[in-house]
């Protein structure tokens, strides 16, 4: 019976161990990439989130169930890098030492009977309709439809369109 000889086996052996290192440091690099995100940016399409402070630089966000009144955004692509959302989206860019971890596209997600701030800088976030800040109602909302002439012209002082999945929003006075 012959053994095999101490160099093939140590050889085995650190062939073995190379292959696990370079798993693990792979595998690794994934991991501390992903660890190193936000829940918001560790969403998917379809998940929804809340702007719990808009900033034009840094917003506090946190993903929250569709149905919840305060899931202002919808996510409706989700990339790595930057790129251009479409028009009627919101962008939700997160960075790591200069780079870009995560890139979400956002499609607005209101809730018939909420209220809601709109701003150029920082986007939408839900709000009191008794508050100062409150700039719309949405007194319809229209699921399976892209038509701004859905909405009542008497009441309506304006709408959001999202095409995909087409929506309808029909939007009034906070306060009325």
């Amino acid at each position: 019976m012959k053994l095999a000889g101490t160099r093939t086996l140590v050889r085995l052996v650190l062939a073995l161990v190379a292959v696990a290192v370079a798993v693990l440091a792979v595998s690794g690099c994934s991991m501390l990439k992903d660890a190193s995100k936000s829940d918001t940016a560790k969403s998917k399409v379809g998940d929804c989130i809340n702007v719990i402070e808009g900033s034009a630089t840094d917003s506090k966000t946190a993903p929250v169930a569709c149905t919840d009144e305060k899931a202002v955004y919808k996510v409706a692509a989700v990339y790595d890098k930057k790129t251009d959302c479409k028009e009627e989206q919101t962008s939700y860019e997160e960075t790591l030492n200069g780079g870009t971890t995560a890139f979400l596209c956002l499609s607005p997600n209101f809730k018939e009977g909420a209220c809601y701030n709109e701003s150029k800088s920082t986007g939408y976030k839900f709000v009191a309709c008794t508050a100062p800040e409150a700039s719309f109602k949405v007194l319809k909302r229209i699921d399976g439809q892209a038509d701004e002439f859905a909405c009542d012209a008497n009441t309506a002082i304006g709408f959001r369109i999202v095409p995909d999945p087409k929506t309808t929003f029909c939007l009034g006075n906070p306060k009325g």
